[in-house]
């Protein structure tokens, strides 16, 4: 990966992606005791940055292969990502989703033309789900993470990081990214050390399934025990990417965790003084940023804010905790 990759991703992502802003709240602030910026990619089409890497490996395909169409696995933001690029590029798309995924995904998907196929994500290989489907119907498999587009598509709101923070005078700080696979951390390194060296990334996960911090910790890929018990449903994946795990190794601080309670009252607090929506999976870095934080952390922090897409029962779960 590259940073020439990122720029011509956001070049062909020009009219068709949203720049998402850069929050901020002093109540927010007062709780991590240091400056926190949000970087609001639940404001993204699809509601989530995988709509990013779901345009920019649609938009490389040759004309034959968008033609053929393209198949993705997903819990449902990159399925999302997939199906609205293939909708807009007048590509079938077919999409594996395990059962559990939230309601609202599996909806949302299936109203942007996405084929969805169901499957048990506890005993089913998804991976060898999707390539069975990609042979038998001369599909293009597009990965969540471990896709070089994708992770370019990715990389776009690394371009924004750095340009947003410029613009407000932040030369340094620690970035914290919401990880499953690694793709968006992966692409949001690879255009920081690029554009802003003195940033560090630092991946987030939840408690229980942090194979990334397991294995930057170990220096080798490490898998997750189990690949449900989580409310964070985003960014539960069995181990890191083949491509991202390298570039993490390489560019990324030390993983963090947070506890599912924790990412429900980063929730709520991103609601209460934001007025934005965010799922589970999508709030882990806001969470380590307000509740994690320590002494070496410094005085600026980036939390991404990965995704939005809520069911109705979840998001009232976690206002609750405003009570």
């Amino acid at each position: 990966m590259n940073i020439e990759r990122i720029h011509a991703a956001a070049a062909r992502a020009r009219g068709h992606i949203r720049e998402t802003p850069l929050l901020s709240s002093p109540f927010l602030d007062e709780i991590a005791g240091r400056r926190v910026w949000i970087k609001a990619e639940n404001l993204q089409h699809t509601g989530s940055f995988k709509a990013r890497g779901g345009w920019a490996a649609v938009s490389a395909l040759t004309p034959q292969q968008r033609a053929a169409g393209v198949i993705a696995f997903s819990s449902g933001n990159h399925a999302q990502g997939v199906a609205r690029a293939a909708r807009l590029m007048d590509t079938p798309a077919v999409i594996v989703m395990p059962s559990d995924a939230p309601s609202v995904k599996i909806a949302n998907t299936r109203a942007l033309g996405g084929e969805v196929i169901l499957y048990d994500r506890a005993t089913e290989d998804r991976d060898a789900i999707g390539a069975e489907l990609a042979t038998s119907r001369g599909l293009t498999l597009i990965k969540p993470f471990d896709d070089p587009e994708v992770i370019a598509g990715q990389g776009t709101v690394g371009l924004e990081i750095a340009a947003q923070a410029d613009a407000i005078g932040i030369g340094a700080a620690q970035v914290l990214v919401c990880c499953g696979g690694g793709g968006l951390t992966a692409g949001i390194a690879t255009a920081l050390e690029n554009l802003a060296p003195d940033m560090t990334v630092r991946t987030v996960e939840p408690e229980g399934f942090d194979d990334v911090a397991r294995s930057l910790s170990s220096g080798r890929i490490e898998r997750n025990p189990a690949l449900t018990g989580s409310i964070c449903d985003a960014i539960i994946t069995p181990q890191p990417g083949n491509l991202t795990f390298p570039i993490l190794q390489r560019l990324c601080g030390a993983g963090m965790a947070v506890s599912d309670h924790e990412a429900l009252r980063a929730m709520a607090l991103a609601f209460a003084h934001l007025r934005i929506v965010l799922e589970p999976g999508g709030a882990v870095a806001l969470a380590a940023a307000l509740f994690r934080g320590s002494d070496d952390m410094g005085s600026d922090v980036i939390a991404v804010a990965s995704g939005g897409n809520v069911d109705t029962g979840r998001f009232v779960e976690a206002l609750a905790l405003l009570d």
